[in-house]
């Protein structure tokens, strides 16, 4: 509809002679010149073989969200795994967990994200571009970024003699989240800072199925502050963050005769923790500096990372399981410039760790980890060709410590070395000015981590026992990416199709056994796997002022040689249509300012692919979201004072689950015959963005 809509319109408007040409710049077409982070050094989009999305704060402010994530799934080849209503886990082309590398602070964030219901422990509001790589992106950021990288950067350093701020404010109506964050920073003669807090609150959100939804409440509060010297010579940042998220813990538990949702709690509504629910500290130090040379750049980064996770469950007042997670980042990078169109980069990085039990419940063992990887890469650009590759080596070392509970062992002593070598080769042609063809192969590499090797207790969140197993071999992938990408300053086509085959992928599935009564029990298990698929996107421009866009996004992902009900992975996103129209009423207007109002709709396909031995998974049936947004930016003497963003989510109040989320498998309505909690009903978010510009 949406595309026959858009081909209408075009031809409609050229008839009549209303498309100005001189107005139509489509967005696209500077989009391609936009500089993006890579294994060679900064690059334009244009020149990279892999399929690349950016999104910028602005277009996150308008995306209704709980969280950074929740606005990122809404991307092509993005999705979500979800546990609750604050936490949010990113799936891009049915690959998550420690298949995907989170970049913030130009170093990789690690916070157990192995687990379900530990969400990404980074504040939205500090964040200015995001970049989503999909695909194998092993040559920079080794083991892990096997799915792809989602890199997210600050705003720019504000100009010399500047001093800025901001305050944000967002009001829900569904789950009454309200937020706030307050920002100032300034460069004086080069000396830049800047600083940041932010809190948000919100109470349990509900639907049409279940009401409010008992313990789906959470809290959020960070800090940042940076300080950096900038120089002829280069560049150097020093700076710190603090992360705290305290979200309750829905275990879906109902009564066995009303089937209503059970609380521990007089009023669902309330903003306070009830048990169960988590306490989540987050800090962080990264110092980063480049080096201007002469053919090029030399760049060094540290990191140190503190990751606290404390689950209550009995008692508000002591807690059951507490993981105390240390990481050491470091990288060392040189990147020259172009000379006679090649350019080269090579460069060592790699993490310490150190993981501790302080509490009286277990899931993991202790455990430490070393890994480095060294690595190459070259580019080289002639006539209408780019051409990129490189070589990797990694090699990580794992020392799990022992535990012994009552008679028996809870976990065994091992040692673990893993070794990999990566690499990939891909090219760009510009066959005409608007028409490029884009091919990538790439081979990815990931260690498995300490929860598939070594977990074997209770974990709370997801509502099951999980067992793992030490001789788990490194997973392999072979993947090659083929990008069809046209754009002309009427019309924007992108079609991106993939092929991975992974070797010894883990997954996580049901087994018979009971451990732990009213608990399932879970096994990881290894095999080979094929995923295929593709997204494709088609935008236009009819007129300078609307807008019209359609997405299609679908994964296909199996075991290898397995029976039917074992034959599709776990986890696997829903097939997914998106389509949006928005059309701006103005510009360069004295009051209300670029103004806008948008219609969207994202329709999830019936996902009947899904891992069915033992129950595992189920089917998840096709649902429509629909949404209405309008925004503006005011004006007062001719200057803008904020900015106004109003977004109605699901706006026909529909009952769904999505098929990533862990809370589709909870207790069964014993009167409905309804299995699982829903997700959120109708809400209406308001968003207010204030700038604070203060005379030198």
């Amino acid at each position: 509809m949406f595309l026959g809509l858009s081909l209408v319109c075009i031809l409609s408007a050229a008839a009549q002679g209303q498309i100005d040409s001189t107005d139509m710049f489509f967005k696209h077409l500077e989009l391609k010149e936009v500089t993006i982070t890579g294994a060679l050094g900064d690059m334009k989009m244009k020149e990279s073989p892999l399929p690349i999305t950016i999104l910028k704060a602005k277009e996150l402010h308008e995306l209704p969200s709980l969280n950074l994530i929740d606005a990122l799934a809404k991307m092509p080849g993005m999705a979500q795994i979800t546990t609750g209503g604050g936490i949010s886990k990113p799936v891009i082309r049915g690959l998550g967990y420690n298949r995907i590398v989170v970049v913030n602070d130009g170093i990789r964030q690690e916070g157990q994200q192995w687990g379900d219901e530990h969400g990404l422990e980074i504040d939205a509001n500090e964040v200015g571009t995001v970049e989503i790589l999909k695909g194998p992106a092993s040559l920079m950021y080794g083991s892990d970024a096997l799915g792809g990288v989602l890199v997210l950067k600050g705003y720019p350093i504000l100009p010399k003699g500047t001093l800025k701020g901001s305050v944000n404010a967002e009001y829900q109506t569904n789950n009454g989240l309200f937020g706030g964050s307050i920002n100032l920073g300034g460069n004086h003669k080069g000396y830049f800072w800047d600083v940041r807090y932010s809190e948000k609150h919100a109470h349990a959100y509900k639907n049409r199925y279940d009401g409010y939804v008992p313990n789906s409440q959470f809290y959020e509060r960070a800090f940042s502050a940076k300080v950096g010297l900038m120089k002829s010579w280069g560049i150097s940042t020093l700076k710190f963050g603090y992360y705290n998220l305290n979200p309750s813990i829905v275990e879906g538990e109902r009564d066995t005769i009303t089937g209503e949702l059970l609380s521990e709690v007089e009023h669902v509504r309330t903003y306070r923790n009830a048990l169960p629910y988590q306490r989540v500290h987050h800090c962080k130090a990264v110092s980063e500096t480049s080096v201007r040379l002469k053919l090029g750049q030399l760049k060094l980064i540290m990191g140190y990372q503190q990751n606290q996770r404390k689950e209550y469950e009995e008692s508000p007042d002591k807690y059951g399981l507490y993981l105390q997670l240390h990481t050491l980042n470091y990288d060392f990078r040189y990147v020259s410039e172009k000379i006679k169109g090649w350019k080269f980069s090579t460069g060592v990085n790699g993490m310490g760790q150190k993981s501790l039990n302080l509490g009286e419940e277990y899931l993991i063992p202790d455990y430490g980890l070393f890994d480095f990887g060294v690595y190459a890469t070259a580019s080289k650009s002639w006539n209408r060709w780019n051409l990129s590759g490189g070589l990797r080596y990694d090699h990580r070392y794992l020392s799990s410590k022992g535990l012994k509970e009552g008679d028996g062992e809870r976990f065994t002593d091992f040692r673990r070395h893993f070794n990999g070598v990566t690499g990939s080769l891909g090219a760009t042609f510009e066959v005409t000015k608007h028409l490029d063809l884009k091919f990538n192969m790439a081979r990815g590499y990931r260690a498995p981590n300490i929860s598939e090797l070594a977990s074997n207790g209770e974990h709370e969140g997801s509502l099951r026992y999980e067992i793992g197993n030490r001789h788990f071999k490194p997973e392999y992938s072979w993947q090659t990416d083929f990008t069809i990408d046209y754009a002309n300053k009427y019309v924007e086509f992108q079609a991106s199709m993939f092929v991975n085959h992974i070797r010894n992928y883990i997954y996580l599935h049901r087994i018979d056994s009971v451990i732990e009564p009213d608990l399932m029990t879970f096994e990881y298990a290894q095999g080979n796997a094929l995923l295929w698929g593709l997204e494709a996107s088609l935008d236009c421009h009819p007129i300078h002022s609307l807008h019209l866009a359609v997405n299609f996004s679908y994964v296909n992902a199996q075991l290898l040689r397995q029976p039917r009900k074992m034959r599709w992975l776990p986890m696997t996103p829903a097939p997914r249509l998106t389509g949006n129209v928005k059309y701006e009423i103005t510009h360069k207007a004295k009051v209300f300012d670029n103004a806008y109002v948008a219609a969207h709709l994202d329709w999830y396909l019936r996902q009947s692919h899904c891992f069915a031995a033992y129950d595992t998974e189920t089917p998840t049936p096709s649902y429509v979201l629909l949404g209405l947004s309008v925004g503006t930016d005011i004006k007062i003497k001719g200057r803008k004072a904020f900015e106004l963003h109003v977004i109605a989510d699901n706006l026909t109040n529909a009952c769904y689950q999505d098929h990533l989320s862990r809370l589709k498998y909870a207790d069964v309505n014993v009167v409905t015959g309804r299995r699982g909690v829903f997700s959120m009903g109708r809400n209406v978010v308001v968003k207010l963005v204030l700038p604070l510009t203060i005379p030198k």
